[in-house]
């Protein structure tokens, strides 16, 4: 069965308040998530790992990224992919503008049980 495009304005949707550093809009298929996450500078998003291929694609603002190996820091343009199961963290060196995209989506963030991101 062919399944009908999803066509949403992410602008028109009305964000979550995740924490009071963090909003999201998501929107989902079968197997790709997409996220437009706004941050507040200093926000800290805890390390953890996740079965979910990552990338991360900066619109305004800075991120540093925390990894067993090192740090990156991203910035406006640039795109970061993390690999399924790697950990990771993150914090917001200014107000930040960035999408996520998810394959396969996160059943934690649809559910709203991403107790890391809620703290």
């Amino acid at each position: 069965m062919i399944r009908p495009p999803v066509h949403r304005s992410l602008h028109d949707m009305e964000p979550e308040t995740v924490n009071p550093g963090m909003k999201r809009r998501l929107v989902w298929g079968e197997r790709i998530m997409a996220g437009y996450l706004e941050f507040k500078q200093g926000t800290v998003v805890a390390q953890h790992a996740h079965d979910n291929e990552q990338l991360t694609y900066c619109i305004s603002g800075r991120m540093r990224f925390t990894f067993p190996d090192g740090e990156r820091v991203v910035r406006p343009g640039d795109v970061l992919v993390i690999p399924s199961g790697t950990p990771h963290g993150a914090e917001m060196l200014e107000d930040t503008v960035e999408m996520d995209f998810f394959s396969p989506p996160r059943r934690d963030w649809i559910d709203k049980t991403d107790e890391y991101l809620r703290r």
